[in-house]
């Protein structure tokens, strides 16, 4: 009965291999095992693996353990003592050598132990009495699928926002409905990112529609994906080269969210646009997300495979974290410590992106796609092009461009790694999808074979199948991650309140039945965002005042029910854009190459994010540095905020058309209320009309007083 537990205690893959005498052996192994090796085992391996501490990961004080090995993989092969790795450490053949203090166990001793692993390495009882094995973490199951950003979207009845938020505000109400003048302007800053026009129209809800078909919707709500996109037009490190041709991937995402293309398409082409619609620019430039990030132009032949582990990681990296909240890249070294993605998993997915790398290509009119083979101009730090229709993708099959001298940009092949180490290759991983948002046995479901004479290998549209799957795959989850970044730029925080985050590492949700009742309504209505926004913007909860309630906020300090309208500050693009819209200097023009010149005119999208040199007065304003995936921004009180309203020259010459634009009004009455109509959306108060006469007849100019109403809190703040 004994020999019977042990075999079905043994891996699948041991119990599909065992020798004909096996019973026999594993017999003279647990008697060897009572009389000489448990106690061996205790006095010189349990103290460190798996009794005071589990140095590298490997705990031998059960059979199960014992056979899982540790970070240096499979430890002990049953029946096989020869190709045991334990062997050889405690001959101390390999590093590290066992015990790592004090000399070589005895001859007598590794000679026990080997004839113990040839009989099957079998134990009688735990060597630490009623402990049981460690959870194999690399499978995921039932139990860890139950939480709740795992679970299916749950069919919530409800017929509004408003009646879910009130379902559970603890008796609480909202508060009074704001003013008429402030959300309008609450609308314009949140959909465009820019003040009022005057033109506003008695219906909110047609107003709402006019902005939604703004071109400015498109170039305020892409600064926002931008960010978790790590969006960025140099490669970073030390030389930090340009990325000439990374705009287009900004413009995808503006003419994207201006034509309100489907989310799940939205997504689909930024993973596989080139394999989705070969010849359409637009899907083309769609895949400049997985190139955004950091990557060397200049490394040795020992960097190039770890180069290439990094590059896919930010691939697989950002993804995760933009699309589907999950922080898998911890997985890379280890299986994740808190949520269920094991490593492998991690390399599964990793494979995605084996033969994928950066590349211009030249875009013809005709829609033919030729591969450009680009090299560095050191003393230009651009690369050498010759033309202007150029544009930087990640594909396959193409010709990848040269950025630097030894090494191919890819392998052909990707490896489950160690500890990361690509010096430590543990077998050849293959394409799989995360298994706790996935059903056992469905992987070939999603899987897409690419057509004859294909120049890639489909795996990324395979991918793209899978996150998108409501059913079967991650897209319950994608649809809950991107309506919570709605919620979160429409409230100042999301229901989840960390967007990147939706583990046991992040903040839980506050309203789960608001956020699957919202991720549900999203794919019913085709994936259409611009619908979503105007079913947030409609809700009583989005226009009420932030007027403030003592019972309230004791109640609930972080106003997770979202009982008033909390004010937040403007983003820097959108408090300078805002700054030239009202000085009448504001340059609409839209698209193309970007520049870093802050006396540009053209809304802050389009300033050329340089990772070394990034725009001083968005950094002062919270700007996060584009290394890796922003859910959301800081938001700091700081005085290089205020030296810039005051003292930079783009500021003064600001307030210098906004005096030259209201100079027209009149009297000064009337230009400083035009003013206040411009910066604010409503006519001054009487305190405020009298203080700007006193500054006025003082000797200050109409341009210095400008500049100190665009200085004001209510102008950088969305009330």
């Amino acid at each position: 009965m004994r020999v019977l537990f042990f075999l079905l205690t043994a891996s699948t893959a041991l119990a599909a291999n065992l020798p004909p005498d096996h019973a026999k052996r594993m017999e003279r192994g647990l008697k060897l095992f009572d009389s000489e090796v448990a106690a061996l085992l205790k006095q010189n391996c349990l103290k460190c693996h798996g009794g005071e501490k589990v140095k590298s990961d490997f705990d031998l004080a059960t059979r199960e353990d014992l056979l899982r090995g540790g970070s240096h993989g499979s430890v002990v092969v049953p029946f096989d003592a020869k190709g045991s790795l334990l062997m050889a450490l405690i001959r101390h053949e390999k590093e590290p050598m066992m015990p790592d203090s004090g000399p070589k166990l005895p001859e007598v001793v590794i000679s026990k132990i080997a004839a113990w692993i040839d009989d099957g390495a079998p134990y009688s009882a735990p060597l630490i009495a009623g402990k049981k094995p460690k959870k194999d973490a690399s499978v995921v199951t039932d139990e860890d699928r139950q939480w709740w950003a795992f679970q299916p979207l749950k069919k919530v009845q409800a017929k509004s926002i408003d009646e879910l938020l009130l379902k559970n505000a603890k008796g609480m109400s909202f508060a009074p409905l704001a003013e008429k003048a402030v959300l309008v302007r609450r609308l314009y800053l949140d959909l465009t990112g820019l003040p009022p026009d005057g033109a506003d129209k008695a219906d909110l809800g047609d107003l709402i529609d006019d902005l939604l078909a703004s071109p400015a919707y498109g170039e305020r709500w892409a600064r926002h994906w931008l960010d978790v996109a790590r969006y960025a037009e140099s490669t970073g490190f030390e030389q930090d080269y340009d990325r000439p041709f990374a705009f287009h991937y900004r413009d995808f995402v503006i003419k994207a969210l201006n034509s309100d293309m489907p989310y799940d398409q939205f997504v689909k082409w930024q993973l596989a646009g080139d394999e989705y619609e070969p010849r359409n620019p637009l899907a083309l430039a769609a895949t400049g997300f997985l190139g955004a990030g950091v990557f060397p132009s200049q490394i040795t032949a020992n960097e190039v495979e770890s180069s290439r582990y990094d590059a896919m990681d930010d691939m697989l990296g950002t993804t995760a974290s933009a699309m589907l909240g999950l922080t898998l890249s911890c997985a890379r070294c280890h299986d994740h410590k808190f949520d269920p993605l094991p490593t492998r998993d991690y390399y599964a997915m990793l494979s995605t992106f084996t033969t994928t790398t950066r590349m211009n290509v030249d875009v013809h009119p005709d829609g033919k796609v030729t591969s450009a083979v680009t090299t560095m101009n050191a003393k230009k730090n651009t690369p050498e092009v010759k033309s202007a229709t150029r544009m930087m993708i990640c594909a396959e099959g193409y010709d990848p461009i040269v950025m630097h001298t030894q090494g191919g940009p890819f392998f052909d092949k990707t490896y489950v790694l160690k500890r990361g180490n690509p010096l430590m290759k543990d077998g050849e991983a293959t394409q799989g999808f995360l298994q706790v948002l996935s059903k056992p046995g469905d992987a070939k479901r999603w899987q897409w074979q690419p057509p004859a004479g294909a120049k890639s290998t489909g795996k990324r549209r395979s991918l793209s199948n899978w996150i998108t799957d409501v059913d079967g795959g991650a897209g319950a989850l994608l649809a809950r991650v991107i309506v919570n970044r709605l919620w979160q730029h429409h409230f100042g925080t999301g229901l989840v309140p960390t967007p990147n985050d939706f583990g046991k590492t992040g903040t839980p949700c506050t309203q789960p039945e608001l956020l699957d009742w919202l991720a549900s309504k999203l794919i019913e209505n085709g994936w259409k965002l611009k619908r979503m926004h105007k079913l947030i913007l409609s809700s009583r909860a989005w226009q009420q005042s932030s007027a403030r309630d003592a019972k309230k906020e004791a109640a609930d300090p972080a106003n997770g029910l979202f009982m008033r309208f909390v004010p937040y500050r403007l983003e820097g693009e959108a408090i300078r854009d805002s700054m030239l819209a009202v000085s009448g200097v504001l340059d609409s023009t839209m698209h193309g190459p970007g520049t870093r010149d802050e006396n540009s005119k053209r809304r802050s999208i389009y300033f050329n994010i340089k990772r070394s040199q990034l725009i001083g007065s968005m950094v002062a304003f919270d700007q996060p540095e584009p290394l890796v995936s922003q859910g959301a921004r800081p938001t700091t009180t700081v005085a290089p905020q205020a030296l810039i309203l005051m003292n930079s020259p783009q500021a003064r010459s600001w307030a210098d058309g906004l005096a030259k634009r209201v100079s027209t009004a009149g009297d000064a009455t009337k230009q400083i209320t035009m003013i206040y109509r411009l910066c604010f959306n409503r006519a001054p108060k009487a305190d405020e009309l009298a203080s700007g006469l006193d500054f006025l007849k003082s000797g200050a100019s109409l341009a210095d007083y400008g500049q100190v109403v665009l200085s004001l809190n209510e102008f950088v703040y969305v009330n």
